[in-house]
């Protein structure tokens, strides 16, 4: 795939939009500036600056050299920090109708898309070997994932019977867009980061670089902080688990008194109670400075967390995010766990109903108004009032699914000397840079 490709990224999808272009874009030969308003109106998209009136089924804007800006895109999509900005792009712009709401579209290289991301995900001020290990990621997992979107599908990412319900989610999900600007796919906010000097000579110094495996370009998954040992690709996602995506000891060192097979439960527990070193045990500010943007920030306990709740939260909150009535809660049994300790498997035991909820995300979804910080947790009961405990606490590891590099501790390791290959062979084992 050409460095200059162009892909499509979905940024948002809302019933009105407004847009301003810093300089001339072009609508069917037709010279547009200033800002526009665009809603929908009889099955038609109507875009109005005030004074001119277009409308048409819908509309690409294009522009050699042009940037514009969007107001009211939400980052941070179910999250703790939700939030809404104004954003600026390059590129050419692209508005369809996506429902009952305008999808506004952005379209611009691979290698521009890429310095955006880096900045996103990451601080622009990053040591240049994150950057760089960070760019060679973000291009795998961008073309595998194209390629992947060409293929036949071949599992049900969503499976429910009387007992259970199975569920992960992927970038799959999108049709008219080869990937979103959020969390979902790859964080991209245009040109609002802060594009340093540094984020393009990363994106420069590997241009075209992808790893690859079994010469296959490689599903290179990231996250902010494993825990202590990254997780298998199989516990967040479809069925089959990918050679260079297995669970990893997140340091130079082997950990001492502990068992690393947190697939058996013991040893889950005794691990996440634990705060073993690993690359990503951190607390250094100049270093997370790196990793975690401003919005991001606000979170400190990523490595090890807990969540308190009363029977009365817990016990509404399950009922509100999977929409099952359990009842009161009396149990949350872990079935299964994966690599890194995040369970995949989770049954969930009430007065009205015993059911088995998975994947990991549909786990942290359930047990959270937004999302846990990751599955990876134990459970500790308070008091127990007629077989009902009446508090209880979640103790975890980590924060996010665990799969691939840990952006977290790869910041680490670049601190502490490892260059960007070396840092992509400890999360991508057998993966070769190409």
């Amino acid at each position: 795939m050409a460095n200059n490709f162009i892909i499509s990224v979905g940024i948002m999808a809302e019933e009105t939009l407004r847009f301003s272009f810093s300089s001339p874009y072009t609508f069917q030969e037709q010279s547009l500036c200033d800002t526009w308003d665009a809603k929908i109106q009889n099955e038609q998209i109507l875009i109005s600056n005030g004074v001119k009136e277009i409308s048409a089924p819908s509309f690409y804007f294009s522009s050699k050299n042009g940037t514009f800006s969007v107001e009211g895109v939400t980052i941070g999509v179910d999250f703790h920090w939700e939030s809404k900005e104004q954003q600026s792009f390059q590129g050419n712009m692209k508005l369809i109708i996506e429902g009952k709401k305008i999808r506004f579209i952005n379209e611009l290289s691979i290698e521009d898309y890429l310095c955006s991301v880096i900045s996103s995900e990451m601080s622009a001020t990053s040591s240049l070997e994150l950057l760089k290990a960070h760019t060679v990621i973000s291009r795998s997992w961008l073309i595998a994932q194209i390629e992947k979107s060409q293929q036949e599908k071949t599992h049900n990412s969503f499976i429910e019977t009387e007992t259970e319900r199975i569920r992960w989610y992927d970038r799959e999900d999108h049709a008219t867009f080869h990937v979103c600007a959020d969390d979902h796919c790859q964080r991209y906010q245009g040109l609002t980061r802060q594009l340093s000097t540094l984020v393009q000579k990363a994106v420069e110094a590997t241009r075209g670089q992808v790893l690859k495996y079994d010469n296959k370009i490689c599903d290179t998954r990231y996250y902010k902080c494993c825990g202590g040992i990254t997780e298998e690709f199989d516990t967040c996602w479809e069925p089959g688990n990918h050679p260079y995506l297995k669970g990893v000891v997140d340091n130079d060192t082997q950990p001492q008194n502990l068992n690393t097979d947190l697939r058996i439960e013991a040893n889950a527990e005794k691990w996440i109670m634990a705060s073993p070193d690993a690359f990503c045990n951190i607390d250094d500010k100049k270093v997370l400075s790196q990793v975690l943007n401003d919005f991001d920030q606000s979170t400190v306990d990523f490595y090890r967390w807990k969540v308190e709740y009363t029977q009365e939260e817990l016990s509404a909150l399950i009922k509100e995010r999977s929409g099952i009535d359990f009842g009161r809660i009396k149990q949350l049994i872990p079935l299964q766990r994966g690599t890194s300790g995040r369970i995949s498997r989770l049954k969930i035991e009430g007065t009205k109903r015993t059911f088995i909820l998975g994947k990991e995300l549909e786990i942290r979804k359930a047990l959270s108004s937004s999302h846990l910080y990751s599955s990876a947790f134990v459970v500790e009961y308070g008091k127990i009032v007629d077989k009902i405990p009446q508090n209880v606490t979640l103790y975890g590891a980590g924060w996010g699914h665990g799969v691939g590099l840990c952006q977290i501790g790869a910041a680490v390791m670049a601190e502490k000397g490892y260059n960007y290959n070396q840092i992509l062979a400890h999360y991508f084992n057998g993966a070769i840079l190409t």
